[in-house]
């Protein structure tokens, strides 16, 4: 979700954040890599042809790369990382302590974050009434 908006360094770090959220409770699951191509689909053809789906050596590095960008920027990353840990119904703890490490390090207070996934289960309620719309 608007990750177009991200230049290009800051696309392929989000993909290396990304890959550090779904692995960080094992090998990722067939949704979350489907979640994750279609992330990849989203942010462009110049960095689809780029990018492979690997752990980046050094994770600090990407989380302080991001410390430096504009607040917009922060929140469009954290809100598909949101986005990420909320597509199964399993948030386990590792998940929610990698988010909230990536929430305090970003400087996201407690309302932008409700904010923000209040968006993520708006865009999954309107998913679901769109099915139901177009089965019945």
């Amino acid at each position: 979700m608007l990750l177009s908006q991200l230049n290009r360094k800051e696309k392929l770090k989000f993909l290396d954040l990304a890959m550090h959220m779904v692995s960080i409770d094992g090998e990722p699951t067939a949704l979350e890599k489907r979640l994750l191509n279609m992330m990849l689909a989203e942010v462009g053809e110049g960095i689809v042809e780029e990018y492979h789906f690997a752990l980046s050596k050094d994770l600090e590095e990407t989380i302080t790369f991001f410390g430096s960008e504009n607040k917009t920027v922060k929140n469009i990353v954290y809100l598909n990382l949101l986005k990420v840990g909320m597509s199964d119904d399993f948030y386990n703890t590792l998940e929610h302590h990698f988010l909230e490490d990536i929430r305090k390090r970003f400087e996201i207070d407690e309302i932008k974050k409700k904010q923000l996934m209040r968006l993520v289960y708006n865009e999954r309620d309107l998913r679901e009434r769109a099915k139901r719309i177009v089965t019945h």
